[in-house]
C-alpha cells in the first residue's frame, strides 16, 4: 500500500492534505509533515494544507488558505481522521481521488486508497515510515522541516513516550528524527508550556474530579467554569490527559460544555472505551476516545456506563 501511495503521489500535480476537526499536534505533524516531505521531493508540485486553524498550534505550522478551483484534478489526502464526519473542510470530497492514511479503528473505510495500522502510535509515525518506503524507491529525502513536525507528532499522541501505543519501533523512529536538524526545546515549549489560567483551572479539576472505589472518574467543565477562568473548550481539551497521575484512577471522562453540546473526552489505564464512546456519537483509540453529549442528563449516563466498565475490569 505505501508503494500505490508514492506512486499516486508522484503522478499528481495538485496535492491537498486534510486532517481532522479539532486538531492535536498528531493532526498537524502527520498533515503538515506529509505537504513538507512531498514538496522536497517533488518542488514542481502545489502541495496544501488546509483545515481550520488552532492558535495553539501556530507553533508548529499554519493552514493554507485556497479556492475550489484548487480541488478540480487533485489528490486528496487525508491523515490521523477515522470518519468522514470529522474531517476538516468537506471539500475534501471534490478532489479526483482520496487516500485515507490512519492509526484509527478502521470503522469508516472511506477513500481509494486506504493506509491504516492501528499499531502506529500515531499517524506521524505512519509518515516516516511512509518516506523510509520513498527512500528505497524512489530517492526520497526528509527535510528538516518535516522532520519536526513529525517528531511532534509522535510525541503528541504518545504523551512524550508515556502511552502504551508506544512501541520499540515508535523509539527507533523518534531516535533517527533527532538527527535531523530542529529545536526539540521549542516543541516541547510549544506542547507543554501553559498559561497561568490553564493552570488554575488544573489546579481546579484536581480539586473537584470525582472517583469511585473502581477507579471510575469525571470531572464537569460547565460553560460557566470556563468563563469563570477565562478559558474556551479548546484550551481546556488540553486538561484531559492531567487526571492520568492520580493513583489508583482506572479510566476518566472530562466532559466539556460548548454552546451547543457537550465534549466527552475518555482516556483510560487498561479498560477499552472506545466502545462507549460508539455509543455517545463519538469513537477513537481503545484507551483514547471522544464523544458527544448534548445534555447533563446524558452526561450522566456516560458516567455510569463508565463506572460498569472500571467495575467490570476490576
Amino acid at each position: 500500500m505505501k508503494r500505490q501511495i508514492i506512486d499516486t503521489i508522484a503522478s499528481y500535480e495538485t496535492i491537498i492534505i486534510h486532517r481532522h476537526v479539532r486538531p492535536d499536534p498528531d493532526a498537524y505533524g502527520s498533515q503538515q509533515g506529509l505537504k513538507e516531505l512531498i514538496l522536497a521531493n517533488y518542488p514542481e508540485k502545489k502541495v496544501f494544507a488546509v483545515g481550520e486553524h488552532d492558535e495553539s498550534l501556530s507553533f508548529l505550522a499554519n493552514p493554507d488558505d485556497i479556492t475550489d478551483e484548487k480541488y478540480d484534478n487533485a489528490l486528496v489526502i487525508v491523515t490521523d481522521t477515522a470518519n468522514t464526519e470529522r474531517v476538516d473542510d468537506q471539500r475534501y470530497i471534490k478532489g479526483k481521488m482520496i487516500i485515507k492514511i490512519d492509526h484509527h479503528p478502521n470503522d469508516d473505510s472511506y477513500g481509494d486508497l486506504l493506509w491504516v495500522d492501528t499499531n502506529a502510535s500515531s499517524c506521524s509515525e505512519m509518515i516516516y515510515e511512509l518516506f523510509e518506503e520513498g527512500k528505497q524507491v524512489a530517492d526520497w529525502i526528509l527535510p528538516d522541516a518535516s522532520a519536526r513536525l513529525l517528531f511532534a507528532g509522535i510525541v503528541g499522541d504518545t504523551g512524550r513516550f508515556q502511552f502504551p501505543s508506544t512501541t520499540a519501533k515508535t523509539f527507533k523512529i523518534a531516535g533517527e528524527l533527532i538527527a535531523y536538524d530542529f529545536d526539540r526545546n521549542q516543541i516541547f515549549d510549544g506542547m507543554y508550556e501553559m498559561e497561568q489560567k490553564l493552570l488554575n483551572l488544573q489546579g481546579y479539576i484536581y480539586q473537584n474530579f470525582k472517583m469511585d472505589e473502581y477507579g471510575a472518574a469525571h470531572i464537569k467543565l460547565t460553560k460557566e467554569l470556563l468563563a469563570e477562568f477565562n478559558v474556551v473548550p479548546s484550551e481546556a481539551s488540553l486538561l484531559v490527559g492531567c487526571l492520568g497521575s492520580v493513583k489508583g484512577i482506572c479510566a476518566w471522562v472530562v466532559f466539556i460544555e460548548e454552546v451547543d453540546q457537550i465534549r466527552v473526552r475518555l482516556r483510560s489505564k487498561g479498560p477499552i472505551i472506545n466502545t462507549l464512546a460508539k455509543e455517545f456519537n463519538g469513537g477513537g483509540h481503545p484507551l483514547a476516545s471522544g464523544a458527544t453529549a448534548y445534555s447533563w442528563e446524558e452526561a450522566e449516563r456516560v458516567i455510569t456506563r463508565l463506572q460498569e466498565i472500571c467495575k467490570s475490569y476490576q
